[in-house]
């Protein structure tokens, strides 16, 4: 009898084991596909040609931009947990490149729990609150991407209508975002008479509002209408750095890409680290850049050795920053 209870158990811990790899399979044949669409026909001679003839000086200056935007990013994040405690600038920029150093060499975006626990630990702050305010300031970023490709979009001329058509739905459903994150804080009794009303099994009930309360949580952060205008602010700031990185990065390679070109890429490419993917978003990165680039004169060959110039040039500084947050917040943290 113990027998037969103990071997039920192993074949429900290996049931679960096997479930919980597919998203990872899964994962990986998305990024294999993706990755085949993209170098499919590719010149490869034309492509490294382009990556050897990169100028050194504007990388080192596209290196420096991508830093002082993350710094940008902490003070921006910050603002929201504020909202909680007042900490120090460079506690919250530690912990945020702890982030996303875990962002890119792990999966499932666990980067976003890694910085809310280094946050939550070294500034005595609630975990809970911490990490509701780092998705809070994701789902506020997709919303601000959201209306900077349709602003791109309605300044450039010559593009799909396809493309088109789609930016401004997204457009619309960003602005419809941006009343929901004002709004939901307000409306927290019915959301919670809802979920009760839904034919859910108890413990998805109880997952859900959990979630749900995090959310409000991180959403009652960007109540203060100082906190907001602080918030879109560094926002626009720091999507406009990032798109004179990736102005300087394409310099680098004599390539020309305009402002509106720039962020319409950043943007699509920020909308697509959404799905499943590998750490980096390895694949998806490089579709985006072939299907976003094309129109604007890119090669397949050329679109590809920017997007891999801009992905090291990303990688080199958050593993920089990353590493040296973990040895502050982590190893040192530990000795003191």
């Amino acid at each position: 009898m113990g027998y037969a209870i103990g071997s039920g158990k192993v074949e429900r811990m290996a049931s679960k084991k096997r479930a919980s790899r597919w998203p990872l399979v899964l994962t990986l044949l998305l990024a294999a596909a993706l990755l085949f669409l993209a170098f499919r026909g590719v010149n490869w001679r034309e492509l490294i040609g382009t990556v050897q003839q990169a100028r050194l000086g504007y990388l080192v200056l596209a290196i420096g931009i991508g830093s002082s935007s993350y710094w940008v990013r902490g003070l921006r994040w910050q603002v929201l947990v504020r909202a909680e405690k007042s900490v120090a600038l460079a506690t919250v920029f530690w912990a945020m490149m702890v982030g996303y150093l875990g962002n890119s060499f792990l999966p499932a975006r666990a980067g976003e729990v890694i910085r809310a626990v280094m946050l939550g630990r070294t500034a005595s702050l609630s975990k809970s609150f911490v990490l509701a305010t780092a998705l809070t300031e994701r789902m506020l970023d997709v919303i601000a991407l959201v209306l900077i490709s349709l602003a791109a979009v309605l300044s450039l001329g010559g593009l799909p209508g396809w493309l088109v058509n789609a930016v401004k739905v997204m457009g619309a459903l960003g602005l419809a975002g941006l009343l929901v994150v004002f709004a939901a804080p307000r409306l927290e009794n019915p959301l919670r008479r809802s979920l009760t009303w839904l034919p859910l099994p108890p413990t998805l009930r109880v997952r859900l509002t959990n979630v749900m309360e995090q959310l409000l949580l991180g959403m009652r952060s960007f109540q203060h209408p100082g906190r907001a205008l602080s918030f879109a602010g560094l926002t626009a700031v720091i999507w406009l750095a990032d798109a004179m990185g990736a102005m300087v990065i394409a310099q680098a390679l004599n390539l020309s890409l305009a402002l509106p070109e720039a962020l319409l890429l950043l943007a699509a490419m920020g909308l697509a680290s959404a799905a499943p993917s590998t750490p980096g978003y390895v694949g998806i990165y490089q579709f985006v850049a072939v299907t976003v680039l094309a129109p604007f004169g890119f090669s397949r060959s050329a679109a590809l050795a920017y997007i891999l110039v801009l992905q090291a040039t990303t990688y080199f500084v958050v593993t920089v920053w990353g590493v040296w947050g973990w040895w502050r917040l982590g190893v040192k943290g530990t000795t003191e």
